[in-house]
């Protein structure tokens, strides 16, 4: 795991690309919070905080994720090399987690820089040093979860195909569809009597309750599970070219 970690990290971090994704997901929001003139914009606000932040990133995770997964098995079966990584001695498990913790630092790394619009934020307060510091670590650990979850999604739609702009798309959807369309089933007169069942069921839901500052075990445990899911679903997924044989 360790070997395929340092791999797909150096690949990343060797690539022009890996660069511009970073460089696109911190201007997306610096443009949003701090230039634009918009609903999310920090000077906007009455109060100092960072909620823009915390609204922004997973609609724009949805794409940088996906950008930066829809390599990781996609480029192996285009390039035939996939066979070859999963007739090593190693465990198809251990490739599975080797690449997704790969993904998982890379999104830690983009993320790390909005740090400093804590310390802007702090600037800003009234008086100085006004701000929420526990309300906004608890957005970045939830943050941080949503950011794993979408990677172990992305490396799930890069094992279906061999094409990386398909594996793009569909992890953008599956992204969207588990983020958000829970929110819109329960939208359903016919399923209201059902809705905060329902709504529970998506990250959404459990993203907005950890960003409240409050880290509970029950939306801790939900995330955990939904990767757990989409890595064995990776697992299987590997799996099933025995099955075709």
């Amino acid at each position: 795991m360790w070997t395929i970690f340092k791999k797909e990290l150096n690949s990343f971090l060797t690539s022009l690309i890996g660069y511009i994704t970073i460089f696109v997901f911190l201007i997306i929001n610096g443009l949003l919070l701090w230039i634009i003139k918009y609903g999310v914009n920090v000077f906007d606000s009455a109060m100092a905080t960072l909620d823009g932040l915390f609204f922004i990133s997973p609609w724009v995770f949805l794409f940088l994720i996906s950008a930066i997964t829809m390599k990781m098995f996609a480029d192996e079966r285009k390039n035939g090399t996939i066979e070859i990584l999963l007739t090593q001695p190693v465990r198809d498990i251990s490739i599975i987690l080797g690449k997704f913790f790969a993904s998982v630092c890379i999104v830690l790394l983009s993320v790390l820089p909005t740090f400093l619009y804590i310390i802007c934020v702090y600037q800003l307060g009234s008086p100085i040093g006004n701000l929420d510091i526990g309300g906004i670590f608890g957005s970045y650990i939830g943050l941080v979860f949503l950011g794993a979850t979408f990677c172990s999604i992305g490396i799930f739609s890069s094992s279906l195909t061999n094409n990386q702009i398909v594996a793009f798309i569909l992890s953008a959807i599956l992204c969207l569809l588990v983020y958000n369309g829970f929110d819109f089933i329960a939208q359903i007169p016919t399923l209201s009597k059902y809705d905060l069942t329902i709504k529970n069921l998506g990250i959404a839901y459990h993203y907005n309750s950890i960003s409240r500052g409050v880290v509970d075990s029950r939306d801790v445990v939900y995330f955990l599970s939904i990767m757990m899911l989409f890595i064995l679903l990776t697992k299987i997924s590997l799996e099933s070219r025995n099955w075709k044989k």
